[in-house]
């Protein structure tokens, strides 16, 4: 059986980079039962993090999914902090939209985590 992941992922990244309509068809096939579950949310980081280039409307769509899932309960805790640090500092460096989305995370939370205020500050928020 194939492993739809790297199928994917090796379909969506041939040209190295997210175009508008490849990310609309992702955005629409992942959304297509309503949810998204963390398998799928995996793929998407994964996916972000291989692209040499994306657009901003899958850069924004990635944001709003992870938000969604770190801000379900409210918190912000050690291990979704040392996940997002992961995500965030993946390619080395931490760009604008990276930093709208920490500052959009911290202003949702009710409370955070030590670590999730040190990935702050390490990332310049």
């Amino acid at each position: 059986m194939a492993d739809w992941r790297k199928l994917s992922k090796a379909l969506a990244l041939a040209d190295g980079k997210i175009d508008t309509r490849e990310a609309e068809i992702i955005k629409r096939e992942l959304l297509a039962d309503g949810r998204i579950d963390r398998s799928e949310l995996e793929w998407l980081i994964e996916l972000r993090k291989s692209a040499k280039s994306t657009v901003q409307v899958f850069d924004q769509f990635v944001f709003e999914i992870l938000s969604r899932v770190v801000l379900a309960d409210g918190k912000i805790d050690a291990k979704e902090a040392g996940w997002l640090r992961t995500f965030i500092f993946a390619d080395g460096r931490v760009d604008e939209g990276e930093k709208k989305f920490l500052r959009g995370l911290k202003q949702g939370a009710k409370t955070t985590a030590p670590e999730f205020e040190q990935l702050l500050k390490d990332a310049g928020v």
